[in-house]
């Protein structure tokens, strides 16, 4: 009775649940992206899930969450882009930031992370004493040069710096005052898709810089272009600027294959900023919030790339209605040269007909004497035979009925003539207008 799609659908709304967590506990995240590799993340955990002897997720899942005979519990989740490993174990000393939570991983794993780990951070959730006297020596464990904190979800508080740290991890410091059920699992998530989806939204900005610079030059090519043509009006070699302008047209174009990952910024960019407004962030004096320090550092990053390629579009429409405007120009010249051609051949049309008019008239003349050259000699013939004829008045008087006669086949000739080619052009032209 069910839509083949309507188990799969609905259970999305469940897939990725938030950890549930009642004690302290120190958490790894890892993002791994590559854009060579797209089976790594597949067989990253099949891997980890072998040297661990975990359950293997079933072909083509994109979540799991399971529990390792080592202590630390696995959630893994594969996105469009990316894929992510988060290693949860509760934390009983106060060792923070330490590896605690990928004991039991073989070292053979983590190599196989060489080039493709995007992200990587080490996250604290402390509750009672121990949260307490952590909070008290903040800047022994995040001593980064801006300290960035706030208070959150209404029950705790979160601290970071935004650093990487030497041995390649990021760290935040989370202080359990009263979370409700799921709360500190549902903000570490946050914080770590904080920290993801920034580094996914941030991939466009070195893109953007590049094509500032390409956008810099084309800009520079076109200016010199349009005050080319500008200067050489109508009589300049237009073909050879129109040339120049599909060149830069193709170049334009050839910048436009990043638009996906433009796109692809502006999404992860709104997702950091729900993200951010998700956890009811108030001011701790003395410290910015996450969402003040994304506005200082992470939002200009994010406007350049919305410039260049707002910038890379301008000049796209520039160097579109440039080419418009030359061809437009080339279309009139050429106009103009048809105009001209046919100027001339009219001209030349005029001089052949009247050549044709004084051509018939001498072949009027030409054969008004032959004929009359065979008449004379009839009238000759006739005379021999006794008949009562004078050849040479006879031919006389013959010369006007020749002469009008000949005129007249002519002028039935030519007329017949004319009106099968009119015939014909109407036979050619019907057609053409009925299929236009």
């Amino acid at each position: 009775m069910d839509h083949p799609l309507r188990a799969t659908l609905a259970a999305e709304l469940h897939a990725r649940p938030f950890l549930r967590l009642a004690e302290s506990v120190s958490l790894t995240h890892y993002a791994i992206y590559t854009e060579h590799n797209p089976s790594i993340h597949e067989t990253l955990l099949h891997t980890l899930c072998r040297d661990t002897e975990i359950p293997i997720p079933a072909e083509g899942a994109t979540h799991c969450s399971v529990q390792s005979r080592c202590g630390w519990h696995l959630k893994w989740e594969r996105h469009t882009e990316f894929s992510t490993f988060t290693f949860v174990i509760p934390r009983k000393d106060s060792d923070y930031f330490n590896d605690v939570a990928t004991e039991g991983i073989p070292a053979s794993w983590f190599m196989q992370l060489a080039g493709s780990r995007f992200v990587a951070s080490r996250m604290e959730l402390l509750t009672g004493d121990g949260a307490r006297a952590a909070r008290d020596a903040l800047r022994q464990w995040i001593d980064g040069p801006i300290l960035v904190g706030s208070n959150v979800l209404g029950g705790g508080q979160a601290f970071c710096d935004w650093c990487v740290r030497p041995d390649g991890f990021m760290r935040f410091l989370v202080i359990d005052e009263g979370f409700r059920e799921e709360q500190g699992g549902r903000l570490l998530q946050r914080l770590y898709e904080i920290e993801t989806y920034r580094m996914m939204a941030l991939l466009a900005l070195p893109i953007a810089r590049r094509m500032s610079r390409d956008l810099d030059e084309i800009h520079s090519s076109l200016q010199s272009l349009m005050q080319s043509m500008d200067a050489q009006g109508a009589d300049g070699d237009d073909s050879q600027l129109l040339v120049k302008l599909t060149h830069l047209a193709v170049r334009v174009e050839s910048l436009s294959g990043s638009g996906g990952r433009f796109s692809a910024s502006r999404a992860y960019e709104k997702l950091v900023l729900a993200r951010i407004q998700e956890l009811r962030e108030e001011r701790i004096e003395g410290m910015p919030t996450i969402l003040e320090f994304m506005e200082r550092r992470f939002a200009p990053a994010m406007e350049t790339c919305r410039s260049v390629w707002a910038r890379h579009e301008q000049i796209a429409d520039r160097i579109a209605r440039a080419v418009d405007l030359l061809r437009t120009r080339v279309n009139l010249a050429q106009e103009k040269d048809v105009t001209r051609l046919l100027v001339g051949m009219e001209r030349t049309a005029r001089n052949q007909l009247h050549l044709q008019h004084a051509v018939e008239g001498l072949s009027v003349a030409a054969i008004s004497y032959y004929v009359l050259s065979l008449a004379a000699a009839a009238f000759k013939a006739l005379h021999v035979l006794s008949l009562p004829i004078e050849p040479e008045l006879a031919e006389g008087l013959a010369i006007g009925p020749v002469v009008l006669a000949v005129i007249a086949i002519t002028k039935r000739t030519r007329s017949r003539l004319l009106k099968r080619n009119a015939s014909d052009e109407e036979h050619v032209v019907r057609p053409l207008n009925q299929s236009i």
